[in-house]
């Protein structure tokens, strides 16, 4: 029999009616045996999440501003959920401990992790599921970093012999107890580390999307939908921008070779979309398999004759970057260049004092700094199969007057990296689309 993980975002759990689709979706699968559960997202006139008051809530107490009257909005949030779906269970003593908590000086973390806590709780006892604390479960050592060794082992043994349980996303603990919550969105984690731990079939992550698109619909009027695609391929696509699944939620699921199938909770009945290890040739329809980007990038362009025959000097270059602890994005080559991309902000009214280190570190003949570009990467597992798609690139760009500054691809030869201006961002994108997909 199949056994499943269901995830459940923010949007999917943000009021009564969403609550409701939620259990309909469990109910209609018999399946679905793990459920982990997001805090309430936006909801109809209601712009904000309740992780977003949690922390706003948190901090203005720390900065003696007003909290009180954002705690209320919080617990009535809670309150009317529980109300609208006629529950028999009292949160006024669970609300009461947590704004103590607040009062007494609790740990941040601790505090923003109670709107998963909280949502959980309800959740289960609306669905006839058990409830275990994901505190109980999952866990960081002293560092802050997931104990991968001791929250498999703790998984495993709490959940080996149960069922039909729902886990709060987004937080554990330390050994000490204390609570330690994922970057945003790490209720995505949560759901691939049980999936992975349990041995489940299948991790479905319910969001308000029918799966993942093939670009960004604020540019691509009505794109299409990715049917299937590779892990690698999903990477490429988070990486530079593409936003529906927490990056660090593939790896634990790729290792355990466990596919993801991203699910619409208000369109239950599509297929979504799955992200598995390999596709098949015979199942693959488009060269490309998404398009994704981001704008402010600042470019080092650095230029030595016979770089190719000297040691040290790209070392030289990264060390420049190193020292300041700036995170670099890319570092495409050739034979008497290479260049060093960065975001803009990271160099913020330093790029002189970079240059002049560079220049004093690499004796370069040449040194171009490029700045306000936009990457663009067409992302595709049949890409490296294609000697065609440099030539179409090129000219679909230079259709609609696009200057390339830069042209990368990566080793694993699945996607294809174009560096334009900021202002040519949009329409570098929909000239890859039309001219792949359209």
């Amino acid at each position: 029999m199949v056994i499943k993980v269901a995830k459940f975002g923010g949007t999917s759990l943000s009021n009564d009616k969403q609550f409701t689709k939620v259990r309909d979706i469990i109910k209609n699968d018999n399946t679905i045996k793990y459920v982990v559960a997001s805090a309430p997202g936006t909801t109809d006139g209601l712009n904000s999440k309740i992780t977003d008051l949690l922390y706003l809530c948190y901090r203005n107490k720390k900065n003696n501003n007003n909290y009180k009257e954002i705690f209320y909005e919080i617990s009535e949030r809670f309150n009317k959920i529980v109300e609208k779906l006629n529950l028999d269970i009292n949160l006024k003593l669970e609300l009461k401990n947590i704004y103590n908590s607040l009062e007494e000086n609790c740990e941040e973390d601790y505090f923003v992790s109670r709107g998963e806590y909280i949502n959980s709780k309800i959740l289960a006892e609306y669905i006839g599921f058990d409830f275990i604390d994901a505190k109980n479960i999952i866990f960081f050592d002293d560092d802050g970093f997931l104990n991968v060794e001791k929250t498999n082992m703790e998984i495993s043994k709490i959940l080996k012999d149960k069922e039909n349980v729902v886990i709060p996303g987004f937080y554990g603990s330390y050994d000490d107890g204390r609570i330690k919550t994922f970057s945003r969105g790490g209720s995505d984690i949560t759901g691939s580390l049980i999936s992975s731990a349990v041995g489940v079939d299948i991790y479905e992550n319910w969001t308000d999307v029918s799966g993942l698109l093939m670009a960004d619909p604020r540019i691509i009027n009505n794109p299409k939908k990715i049917d299937v695609m590779t892990y690698r391929e999903l990477r490429e696509l988070a990486y530079m921008g593409a936003t529906v699944l927490h990056d660090e939620a593939v790896f634990p699921v790729r290792e355990a070779n466990i596919p993801i199938n991203i699910r619409n909770t208000n369109q239950p009945q599509g297929c979504g979309t799955l992200i598995v290890e390999k596709v098949e040739d015979e199942e693959v329809e488009r060269i490309i398999t998404g398009i994704s980007g981001k704008k402010n990038y600042t470019v080092f362009c650095i230029n030595k004759a016979n770089m190719a025959s000297q040691v040290g000097i790209m070392k030289s270059a990264l060390d420049v970057f190193y020292r300041r602890k700036i995170v670099i994005e890319h570092v495409p080559t050739g034979i008497d260049s290479f260049s060093v991309i960065v975001a803009s902000s990271a160099v913020a009214n330093i790029i002189d004092k970079i240059l002049n280190e560079l220049k004093s570190t690499c004796k370069a003949d040449k040194i171009i700094v490029y700045t306000d570009i936009a990457l663009v990467t067409s992302v595709g597992r049949n890409i490296r199969n294609k000697s065609s798609i440099f030539k179409r690139l090129f000219s679909a760009l230079e259709k609609e007057n696009i200057d390339v500054k830069i042209i990368a691809q990566g080793l694993s030869e699945i996607n294809v990296i174009i560096g334009v201006d900021n202002r040519n961002f949009e329409s570098t994108i929909k000239a890859i689309y039309d001219e792949f997909v359209n």
